[in-house]
C-alpha cells in the first residue's frame, strides 16, 4: 500500500480547490473594482457587497494555502504496529458488514477522493468519528454517537 500516493490524491484536489479560490478572488475583485460597481447615491452598496465578496474569497485562498501546506508537510509513517494517529489509513466495518475507508488528515474533513478502487473519506481528529478513532488498533471497535444515533465500527485494517 502505497500511502504516499493517497497523500498526493488529496493534495492535487486540494490544488485544485486553490486554483478555483483564485479564480473566484479575481472575478469578485473585478466586481469590485469594475465602472458600472460606482455607487449612483448614498444608498447603493453594490460596490461595497462585491468587496465584502471579494475579502471573504481572499480568505478562502488563504485557508486553502494552509491546506496545501499542512499536507506538503505531514510525514508519512507506517500504522501497522501503532495506535491511530493522524496521517493513518483506516478501514472500518460497520453492524451490516459495510467497509469504508478513511484517511486521518491534519485538516480538510468531509474531503472525498478514489484510490486503489475504493472511496476515501477525509476525517480529522476534531470530527465524532476521528475523534473515536484516535489512539485505536486494528481489531479494536469503536462506538460513535452522532446526535441521537450510535453506530458500532470493527477496526479492520490500520496502515
Amino acid at each position: 500500500m502505497n500511502k504516499a500516493e493517497l497523500v498526493q490524491i488529496i493534495i492535487t484536489q486540494l490544488e485544485d480547490k486553490l486554483h478555483i479560490a483564485h479564480a473566484s478572488t479575481q472575478r469578485a475583485i473585478d466586481a469590485a473594482t469594475d465602472e458600472q460597481t460606482v455607487p449612483e447615491h448614498k444608498y447603493d452598496t453594490l460596490a461595497l457587497e462585491a468587496s465584502y465578496l471579494a475579502h471573504g474569497q481572499a480568505m478562502r485562498v488563504q485557508e486553502s494555502e494552509e491546506e496545501l501546506r499542512q499536507y506538503r508537510a505531514l510525514v508519512i509513517r507506517d500504522f501497522t504496529e501503532s495506535p491511530i494517529a493522524v496521517g493513518a489509513y483506516v478501514e472500518l466495518q460497520d453492524e451490516n458488514d459495510i467497509e469504508r475507508s478513511f484517511f486521518i488528515g491534519p485538516c480538510s474533513g468531509g474531503l472525498t477522493v478514489e484510490w486503489q478502487d475504493k472511496e476515501v473519506f477525509v476525517l480529522t481528529s476534531k470530527s465524532p468519528l476521528g475523534r473515536a478513532l484516535m489512539g485505536k488498533e486494528d481489531g479494536e471497535e469503536i462506538e460513535v454517537k452522532i446526535h441521537d444515533k450510535t453506530m458500532c465500527y470493527e477496526v479492520v485494517t490500520v496502515y
